[in-house]
């Protein structure tokens, strides 16, 4: 048994451990009702844009980047969505475990990834090991605004915008997390442009009795002026649900993590409690031990 000192010392460093675990935990708790409130807010637009988007392109024969683009353009852009802070469980390992794989199945493709970090964490990781970023973002992942959407958004559509021989690339991916509900949050990885046309098997054997007609377009001023209108609206709605879903996923991931910390540090002090009061009962054994055998020597002189 270690000594008596030394536990009391480990005893006391875990309690102020449990504490600040305690005090992270009910931050966490008080901030993720806002944040899955705001999350799930933004996510009806979203999804209107999105069907929109998918309409037209479905029901339009078009030749837009939003619905492709060069194919002789190998660069694509990849944008992980990682924390600031610590202490949130595998949250940013999972990102950067997905980016990871995302970025190798790329390279097997024949592609070149260039690589866009939001967070703290994800910077850090990714510059520690010299791996080229085009641009990165810190600052309030657990309560992105506005502002940092909006400037994602225009650095990823103007390097999607460019032409192939000025550096410009062809796709663009999003590594966030989805945020499911409390206890499940989920690594997605979105292909945000080109836009995928997922074809409705249904709708290509048109039922005789149906009597819903397939809608029709007509575009003011031209097909190409309201798709150049959409496409950044498209891109920054997208991008702002992406961070409110992973600042939602985040807090939900903090408070799990400390919640299960401060369990973990309650029952090491339990632990060490009873190893310190088996060591002092110990002592105090050995203590009455000595003063018997004492006492026992000295009546046996006497005799």
């Amino acid at each position: 048994m270690g000594s008596q000192l030394a536990l009391k010392g480990r005893i006391a460093s875990t309690g102020s451990l449990e504490k600040i675990f305690n005090a992270q935990e009910m931050i966490a708790a008080s901030h993720i009702a806002q944040a899955r409130e705001v999350a799930l807010n933004a996510k009806p637009y979203t999804d209107a844009i999105f069907d929109a988007v998918q309409t037209l392109v479905s029901h339009s024969h078009i030749s837009h980047p939003i619905v492709k683009k060069e194919g002789d353009n190998p660069r694509v852009a990849v944008l992980a969505l990682t924390a600031d802070r610590g202490m949130a469980g595998a949250y940013t390992s999972s990102i950067i475990r997905e980016t990871e794989d995302l970025l190798a199945r790329l390279d097997e493709a024949g592609k070149e990834p260039e690589l866009f970090v939001y967070g703290r964490r994800g910077v850090s990781y990714y510059k520690y090991r010299n791996r080229p970023l085009a641009q990165t973002w810190e600052g309030d992942t657990e309560r992105p605004g506005v502002e940092v959407a909006d400037a994602i958004s225009r650095a990823l559509l103007d390097a999607y915008m460019l032409p192939a021989d000025q550096g410009g690339v062809s796709e663009l991916y999003i590594v966030y997390t989805e945020f499911i509900n409390m206890v499940v949050q989920k690594v997605r990885v979105l292909r945000m442009l080109p836009v995928e046309i997922i074809e409705d098997k249904d709708a290509q054997r048109p039922d005789p009795t149906a009597t819903t007609a397939m809608p029709l377009y007509a575009f003011e001023p031209s097909l190409d002026e309201v798709l150049d209108a959409v496409l950044p609206k498209y891109v920054r709605s997208r991008i702002h649900e992406c961070l409110l879903e992973a600042a939602a996923s985040e807090v939900a991931c903090r408070q799990n993590a400390m919640h299960t910390a401060t369990e973990n540090a309650r029952e090491l002090i339990n632990d060490l409690t009873r190893k310190l009061n088996a060591s002092r009962q110990a002592s105090i054994t050995q203590e009455l031990t000595e003063i018997i055998g004492s006492a026992d020597a000295l009546n046996k002189k006497e005799e």
